[in-house]
């Protein structure tokens, strides 16, 4: 059942932050709307990964297409390309 706690009991962070744990966030309301989330750190830090992820699945599924769609670059030019623009 998810933690759920008027703005205001702030004032005792404290017991706010006690309740805090991975996988049980704290969220926060303002005027009885929910507002503000209160995340363990680990547990931030692994939504930042799965971000990541998505943003680069993204990429890679818009990648494909556009090759499917336009037709693929041949991998010697591309590493050409990569040489000029990077000197590797």
């Amino acid at each position: 059942m998810p933690n759920i706690k008027p703005i205001s009991d702030l004032r005792n962070y404290g017991e706010v932050l006690r309740d805090v744990a991975i996988g049980a966030p704290v969220f926060l309301t303002k005027n009885g709307h929910g507002k503000y989330a209160v995340l363990d750190i680990a547990e931030y830090k692994e939504y930042e990964k799965m971000l990541a992820w998505r943003q680069l699945f993204t990429e890679l599924s818009e990648g494909r297409r556009s090759g499917e769609k336009d037709g693929w670059t041949p991998a010697d030019e591309v590493r050409s390309s990569l040489k000029e623009r990077y000197g590797v």
